[in-house]
């Protein structure tokens, strides 16, 4: 982590920017600035601006011209009952235990948060959410986000689960890391030796390209399947990086070779400075269709949007229709959503 890329200049080290990237670093140095691991910088391509792997983590201008794109497109702030503690439904929650990852996507949902010193999570700060779970008896799932939990110690990640298995209406806690493909030496035999003490534990994790696919990445899968974790993937639709038959495919078929559950692919949310990365919600549905009956039923990821309502399926009978440049669906409790999505 102390190795991590900061600047322009270390970016060099593995790719030649370009104008566009370099102008895209220095403009965006103050808000949204970029983070990036050796590890992954490795997988870039030196020559080749539109490799799917650099799109992900090197700004773009594009980022600086999107008229549509809102800070907290899901209203999380407005649901949360305290500091980080994310509610949107009735028996679990996402539980925001730290502001930092190893990488900063440039789609990341929460990058009004991520690297924002206001929404570090202090250890009183920690106490004061598990206290409101303890005193919450309709919590049975916990999902660890952020930021990322693995950035936390094995010390400090065990403490934290400890206290939460202790909580007896807490069923089952999940970790939320995009480590395992960003870092995935982070992944240890210690790691896994201390979460298998408190199970269950799930672990979701966020490949988006079957170049992530490393052998790394899968020794990182395996000592966590070996110690018992069901390991999810949970992926999003970006325009140039997946949003193709072929590079979906290869994907997910590449995820069931490692035994990890192609889970969902999320349709990138309206969230600011990431206009370049959305796809038409049809053309997204259409690639999902593609996929049935090529390929092994449990290979195929189900295709959501998140809202600020909850998780729609972007299927029958949840999604309605287009009206204009909304497209409109039916959340789990009835109410209705318009997502703003040229087509």
């Amino acid at each position: 982590m102390q190795h991590r890329i900061r600047g322009a200049a270390e970016l060099a080290r593995f790719v030649t920017p370009t104008d566009d990237e370099a102008r895209a670093i220095a403009a965006l140095s103050e808000r949204f600035r970029f983070v990036i691991t050796p590890y992954y910088a490795s997988l870039m391509d030196p020559a080749d601006p539109e490799c799917p792997v650099r799109k992900q983590v090197v700004p773009r201008l594009a980022e600086l011209g999107d008229p549509h794109g809102l800070a907290d497109p899901l209203d999380e702030v407005a649901h949360s009952p305290v500091k980080n503690v994310v509610r949107v439904y009735e028996d679990r929650i996402a539980f925001c235990v730290n502001n930092e990852c190893a990488l900063y996507c440039r789609y990341c949902l929460r990058k009004r948060m991520v690297g924002d010193e206001e929404w570090t999570m202090k250890r009183a700060e920690l106490q004061v959410a598990l206290d409101w779970i303890r005193a919450t008896p309709a919590i049975r799932d916990v999902l660890l986000t952020g930021g990322d939990p693995l950035v936390f110690s094995d010390e400090r990640l065990e403490w934290l689960i400890r206290e939460l298995r202790a909580i007896p209406h807490v069923e089952i806690v999940r970790l939320g890391t995009r480590f395992p493909v960003t870092l995935p030496m982070r992944v240890t035999p210690e790691l896994c030796e201390m979460l298998q003490r408190y199970h269950p534990i799930w672990v979701n994790t966020h490949f988006n390209h079957p170049k992530e696919l490393t052998p790394e990445a899968a020794r990182a899968c395996d000592l966590l399947t070996r110690a018992g974790i069901p390991v999810g993937n949970q992926s999003v639709l970006l325009a140039g990086v997946n949003d193709d038959i072929a590079t979906m495919k290869a994907l997910c078929e590449g995820l069931v070779r490692m035994r990890v559950r192609p889970y969902y692919v999320y349709q990138a949310q309206l969230l600011e400075g990431t206009g370049h990365f959305r796809v038409p919600i049809e053309r997204g549905v259409e690639l999902f269709r593609a996929l049935r009956g090529r390929t092994s039923g449990f290979a195929i990821p189900q295709y959501v949007l998140d809202t600020p309502y909850g998780k729609v399926p972007l299927d029958y009978p949840f999604l309605k229709g287009r009206e204009g440049d909304y497209v409109v669906m039916e959340s789990f409790d009835g109410r209705v959503w318009r997502e703003l999505n040229p087509a």
